[in-house]
């Protein structure tokens, strides 16, 4: 590996630990609410910001980190399930099959409008992030400099 490439390594490893950082304040808040029927909007604020910070923390592990990886390891690009199977056969996370939900997660929050879907959006985060969460601290673990 190049420094320029240890160098943006590091840069993007920081990157991640502070989306993952403020990813796990919002997932023990919202923990903390509980999966409610009817939620406060002060409430629902907690899990809008949970779920926005899901998605960022998601697209930086797979867009970012991910994608660099495969480069410096000289792999083709490919598609987002491809960075998603190589980096499980690296190590870097427990189950490519978990990772495609979280990739699916993070697209439907992108994209979900009807209120009616939002509280299976909370709860399918609730569920991920602890997923997420492992696969971003084994990953700095593994390729940040000591």
């Amino acid at each position: 590996m190049s420094s320029d490439e240890r160098e943006l390594l590091q840069m993007e490893l920081k990157m991640l630990k502070e989306a993952g950082e403020v990813l796990e304040y919002s997932y023990n808040t919202c923990n903390s609410i509980g999966l409610n029927k009817r939620h406060t909007f002060a409430e629902m604020d907690k899990f809008e910001a949970l779920t926005s910070r899901f998605a960022r923390t998601s697209d930086i592990m797979v867009q970012k980190i991910f994608r660099l990886i495969d480069a410096v390891e000289l792999e083709l690009p490919g598609s987002v399930i491809d960075r998603i199977n190589r980096a499980e056969k690296r190590g870097d996370i427990s189950s490519a099959e978990t990772f495609r939900e979280i990739r699916r997660l993070r697209n439907d929050i992108a994209h979900e409008y009807i209120l009616e879907s939002i509280d299976q959006l909370y709860k399918k985060a609730m569920e991920l992030t602890p997923d997420l969460l492992d696969s971003v601290n084994k990953v700095i673990e593994v390729y940040s400099d000591k």
